[in-house]
């Protein structure tokens, strides 16, 4: 375990408002968890932080130290970028805050702040924006690698309705990046990852929505190959108010029954939904039908089930050229040997507001209609860990034939390099160097998908 300076941790401590945690510590232990109970590391100090002036002394200790730094927000992300052995790690679970302005339909939350939090606020006024597919997953890592949802389609990615960041840069300034205040670093922050300094603060645009019509449709696994190709046909045409998932899930009932399903997200009327969703409710001879109107922080809990905190995960993703017969068979007879109730097969489709941006607007390059194919591992018993691990890496494989190089920021593993994090970038990496090279040249923030500093 790296040593800590004594006089330069209580130099910290004099200003600092949060606890500032070593191994010795009651709370510690506690506190280098992340969401991913596969991660197991130890920082040498954890300092929570409760204010921005606290993020700026944290960051003036990690230079002064030179301490490795990782940086926790929702402490959702899968690879465990959160943590880092030896070193020092910035936790913002306690900035909480959040304010909604009803009139200008916008809102600003601090960096610890989980979706589910943020939904509930804004809904207090019938507004909402594009967070996560899981309410507990926090707002700043999600928006930072650019923020996919049930809301996509509508309104696009949560990075696309990011107006403003406070911003603690490597050098400890604090910065306020925005379209009219740094407009290449606020570029870079909409995509960009936690590359290019600590988000203490993040604002949003909102838009009117109280009620969706939400649910879940599950077919027996025997229909999944019917119901994939229906999926394919079907969303070759779907209105932006529309974000339809399918998968092979097992029942979350605990039987361990495999299933075909569909997840929805309307955010039109609900005479509208009724139309949209016509054919899907009609579709083969389901098993259960769990769809209806409900506010939209509800929708947006519909999943939190399959991914409890503390659960053992593994994933892997790519987008694909199209959803072929070979592919759907490759993903059916994969799923039949999955090891874990948990884990499962999604495809999600990319549509409307989120394809009429332009490639190079955002770091975010993946704009055209299509599919990204995800593979969550999620297991509980710690002796089924190499299996998992397996089947994860081997459905991959089975699947690879029909990838394109394009990958989801959010989505990678610990285990993947610099060519999977140039394929979540595309055209845009260079850019990416480039500010990187002006806001961090050092490279302090690095234990993340790590974009390097352009060479000057």
């Amino acid at each position: 375990m790296a040593q800590i300076d004594a006089s330069q941790l209580q130099s910290l401590a004099a200003s600092f408002s949060g606890p500032l945690l070593q191994p010795a510590d009651a709370s510690y232990g506690n506190a280098r968890l992340v969401h991913n109970g596969l991660i197991d590391r130890r920082p040498a100090l954890i300092a929570q932080c409760r204010t921005t002036a606290d993020i700026v002394d944290a960051v003036g200790f990690a230079r002064l130290s030179g301490l490795p730094v990782s940086v926790r927000g929702g402490g959702h992300n899968v690879a465990g970028r959160a943590v880092v052995d030896d070193g020092l790690m910035i936790d913002l679970s306690l900035m909480q805050g959040i304010y909604v302005d009803p009139d200008a339909q916008t809102a600003r939350a601090q960096g610890g702040v989980l979706w589910r939090e943020f939904n509930r606020e804004a809904a207090l006024h019938g507004l909402a924006t594009t967070g996560g597919f899981v309410s507990t997953t926090g707002i700043a890592g999600l928006t930072l690698g650019g923020g996919l949802g049930a809301l996509m389609g509508k309104y696009g990615l949560a990075a696309d309705n990011l107006l403003s960041v406070e911003l603690v840069t490597a050098a400890g300034e604090v910065v306020t990046a925005s379209a009219k205040q740094h407009p290449d670093l606020f570029w870079a922050l909409r995509g960009g990852g936690g590359n290019f300094g600590i988000a203490a603060s993040l604002e949003y645009r909102l838009h009117p929505l109280r009620q969706v019509v939400g649910g879940l449709i599950a077919h027996p696994i025997a229909a999944a190959k019917d119901l994939l190709r229906f999926y394919r046909e079907f969303t070759t045409s779907v209105p932006d108010d529309l974000s339809l998932m399918a998968g092979l899930i097992s029942a979350p009932d605990g039987s361990g029954t495999p299933l075909a399903v569909f997840v929805i997200c309307h955010a039109g009327s609900s005479e509208q939904a009724e139309a949209d969703l016509r054919p899907v409710r009609e579709f083969g001879s389901p098993l259960m039908v769990e769809l209806g109107p409900m506010p939209y922080p509800v929708v947006n809990t519909m999943l939190d089930a399959g991914f409890p905190r503390g659960g053992l995960s593994y994933w892997k993703s790519n987008f694909v050229r199209g959803l072929d017969d070979d592919l759907l068979d490759a993903a059916i007879a994969a799923f039949a040997g999955c090891p874990s109730p948990l884990s499962a097969i999604v495809f999600e489709h990319f549509h409307g507001a989120v394809t009429r941006i332009p490639v190079s607007d955002t770091p975010v390059p993946h704009r055209e209609p299509g599919y990204n194919v995800v593979i969550p591992g999620v297991w509980t018993d710690p002796t089924q860990t190499p299996a998992n691990i397996a089947w994860v890496r081997s459905t991959y494989a089975a699947l690879e034939p029909s990838f394109v190089a394009r990958k989801w920021l959010n989505y990678l593993a610990d285990d993947e390099g610099i060519d999977a994090i140039q394929a979540a970038y595309g055209p845009n990496y260079a850019r990416l160097a480039e500010v990187k090279r002006r806001y961090d040249p050092d490279n302090l923030f690095r234990q993340n998908h790590n974009i390097a500093p352009a060479i000057a």
